[in-house]
């Protein structure tokens, strides 16, 4: 098998992406089947260069906070603040090690000084695609909401916005209570649902709609790129707030009105990315790929509509979805793979990595896919036979090295 299968690899280069694909998508995303590897990261930040420098790319969004973001954006494209203050305050998740990755470091030190001396309409910008939202919580809709206030109270005239900076304060209250970890498994501790919740939810819309009825006249007074953040402001008061209300639901279906809510947000900040120019977009492989996303959650199976499968639906291919995986993990317990998998057939051609074509791949298996592979860590998750066309490619590592990080063990 493993010799009818070999002509459908070619080497990890961004050309040979490219090759795969029927036209340049505006959103390549690059999938990994593991949280907490720096190979991964490496690997991400290699296939980006030459996607700057070959390609024409000139974003990169990754899976994490896309307020945070912001800070890392400001570092690359205008120099502001310093490289360490950039990763304590431009990465979340910390459970993944985002902030303390080197991979990361990496990529944010290349960027600064890729854009050093070059005007705006040639620097490569960062982008975080995740809503700001942990396992633990979701944040409180502060920070957006109130900057979304503020842009435009500095813009329109005062008596067309709906309430008072005051006001707003006054309805949010303490951050205490919107962070709470406890209202994650137990509804009741959500303040989603209360009265002052429900009238910010009405505002928020209210102020989003203000700053879509003004584009005009703020386009024509301000750079495009504050529009821009504001609208990210905007999108993520809405999309925060509407989370933290089914986040106070009790129904069977709370969770995967969440994970939705969560893949929303994450599609939403994509087709905003993707309208500045073709963009790498780097998540877990659930969120990237095409078909329903499942996992496995405390009250039981989830299934929903990841981003990637929003994002395939309005961009056609304009979205392209290079899956990674992986044979080994040792310092995770993942050993050889079993050879009637995917990965134990990949894993029997000679290279140490290799980039496949999904399809025809797919096709040389014939009608009869391999059986699904196993995991025994719970990190990491292995490619499912059955959707191996609806990939356009897959990038294969045979060994993965110890990371030097303690990493989080993390599945997400």
């Amino acid at each position: 098998m493993a010799t009818d299968i070999k002509d459908t690899t070619r080497a990890v280069e961004a050309a040979a992406v490219m090759g795969l694909l029927p036209a340049r998508p505006r959103l390549l995303a690059l999938g990994e089947p593991a949280h907490g590897e720096e190979s991964l990261l490496e690997l991400r930040n290699e296939l980006f260069r030459q996607l700057v420098e070959q390609e024409g790319y000139r974003t990169i969004a990754i899976e994490s906070d896309c307020l945070a973001g912001l800070a890392v954006d400001d570092c690359v494209t205008s120099a502001t603040g310093t490289l360490d203050e950039a990763l304590e305050h431009g990465f979340s998740h910390p459970d993944l090690g985002l902030s303390t990755s080197a991979a990361n470091r990496e990529l944010v030190r290349w960027m600064r000084a890729h854009n050093d001396g070059r005007p705006p309409s040639e620097q490569v910008r960062f982008a975080g695609l995740d809503g700001p939202l942990e396992i633990t919580h979701a944040a409180s809709p502060r920070r957006a909401l109130t900057a979304l206030h503020d842009h435009l109270r500095a813009r329109v005239a005062a008596d067309l916005l709906p309430c008072t900076g005051e006001t707003l304060h006054r309805l949010l209250g303490a951050d205490e209570n919107w962070t709470d970890p406890a209202a994650m498994t137990d509804p009741s501790r959500s303040v989603g649902r209360t009265a002052g919740a429900g009238r910010l939810r009405l505002l928020a819309d209210d102020l989003v709609a203000l700053l879509d009825a003004q584009t005009p006249h703020l386009l024509a007074t301000a750079p495009r790129d504050e529009w821009e953040r504001a609208r990210l402001y905007g999108r993520t008061a809405t999309g925060l707030l509407r989370y933290h209300y089914w986040m106070a639901d009790t129904s069977p279906a709370r969770m995967t009105r969440l994970c939705a809510l969560r893949a929303l947000m994450m599609a939403d900040n994509l087709l905003a990315v993707a309208e500045r120019g073709p963009a790498l977009v780097h998540a877990h492989n659930i969120h990237l790929q095409r078909e329903k996303s499942t996992m496995q959650m405390w009250q039981g199976p989830v299934e929903w509509w990841g981003a990637g499968a929003l994002l395939s639906a309005r961009l056609g291919e304009e979205y392209a979805f290079v899956a990674t995986a992986l044979g080994t993990i040792r310092h995770r317990g993942v050993d050889t793979p079993p050879p009637d998998t995917v990965e134990g057939l990949l894993y029997a051609l000679p290279e140490d990595r290799c980039l496949v074509d999904a399809p025809r791949l797919a096709a040389a298996l014939g009608t009869a896919p391999p059986a699904p592979r196993v995991s025994p860590w719970f990190g990491y998750a292995p490619l499912d036979p059955a959707g191996l066309a609806r990939r356009d490619g897959i990038v294969f590592l045979k060994d993965l090295p110890r990371d030097p990080r303690d990493a989080a063990d993390s599945g997400r």
